[in-house]
């Protein structure tokens, strides 16, 4: 039986069950999986909503969350990277999503390529460079500050964030699975 979901007053309120988008799929074995999947709905989409007003603050209007995405694992570390990295690091497999994003950042004067041996690398350019450094500074006062003032305990969001690396692999491996029925 599925457990009661807490009221806004932090008790159990066993006249609602889980909060899923998808009841039927609560019904199994693990409800707990469907509370999860709507959750990481809810804040996939309010990230992407996040990542591109915030980048538009920081002077970078009419991009997509890809985009921003590809921006900044391109700032990752400061180092030049090439395409097959930025696509490993953000588990794309649509090569021509990175390759597209990373042409229309370069049109905007953002990023600069280069080569390492026969393949084609990517940098920020000083423009690119100011616009990072922009988006962290609005980063920590809209977004960082207030999550802090709730008391949000770190290790327990870093915890979190290692169970859901953890949790993409098993949907990779289930995808794959259902990939070869």
């Amino acid at each position: 039986m599925p457990k009661a979901s807490l009221a806004a007053n932090g008790k159990a309120d066993p006249s609602v069950g889980p909060i899923v988008s998808s009841a039927h799929l609560a019904a199994g074995a693990m409800p707990s999986l469907s509370e999860l999947e709507f959750g990481l709905i809810l804040l996939g989409h309010a990230f992407e909503r996040w990542m591109v007003r915030c980048v538009a603050a920081a002077g970078l209007p009419d991009v997509n969350p890809m985009e921003v995405l590809v921006l900044h694992a391109v700032a990752h570390r400061s180092r030049a990277k090439r395409l097959a990295d930025i696509c490993l690091v953000l588990s794309i497999e649509d090569t021509h999503l990175v390759t597209y994003a990373v042409k229309k950042l370069e049109g905007a004067g953002l990023l600069t390529s280069g080569r390492k041996g026969s393949e084609k690398t990517v940098s920020l350019s000083p423009k690119g460079e100011a616009v990072v450094k922009k988006y962290g500074k609005i980063r920590e006062a809209l977004l960082v500050a207030p999550v802090k003032a709730t008391g949000a305990d770190e290790k327990r969001l870093s915890e979190i964030a290692g169970l859901m690396r953890a949790l993409s692999g098993h949907y990779d491996q289930a995808a794959r699975a259902a990939a070869s029925l």
